[in-house]
């Protein structure tokens, strides 16, 4: 029950901080592009990458404070960082095809079930 209040406190930290820096760093832009999801996605795995990394060598910590940030705060701020991670692991241990399909599956099929949901709305909705 400690594990799943870490990361609950954890996501939601994390769901805050992510609504924050990128309505932050879109106020820096006029562009119509989404810097600030990029600029979550970017700090994000960054952050995975260093934390996951020291968490689990030179930082030992208790697993539910590890899970906590991970899995709580990353994944609140943003799922990419997982993403990236995931990917990285399956191309260190040799796994070049799965890291390939990661990579596919999880950008197509990603956009594929956006439409698909916007689709539905539309068509459930307008009704």
């Amino acid at each position: 029950m400690f594990t799943i209040l870490m990361i609950a406190l954890g996501g939601a930290t994390g769901a805050v901080s992510r609504y924050l820096l990128a309505g932050w760093a879109q106020k820096l832009t006029t562009l119509k592009f989404p810097i600030g999801t990029l600029a979550v996605n970017i700090i994000g795995c960054l952050l995975i990458g260093f934390l996951a990394s020291a968490l689990a060598g030179p930082l030992l910590v208790r697993q539910e404070y590890r899970v906590a940030l991970l899995v709580g705060l990353l994944g609140g701020f943003t799922t990419f960082s997982s993403f990236g991670w995931e990917t990285l692991q399956l191309l260190g241990d040799g796994q070049l095809t799965l890291a390939a399909v990661n990579i596919f599956a999880s950008n197509s099929l990603g956009l594929l079930a956006v439409w698909a949901g916007a689709r539905a709305a539309r068509t459930l909705l307008a009704a």
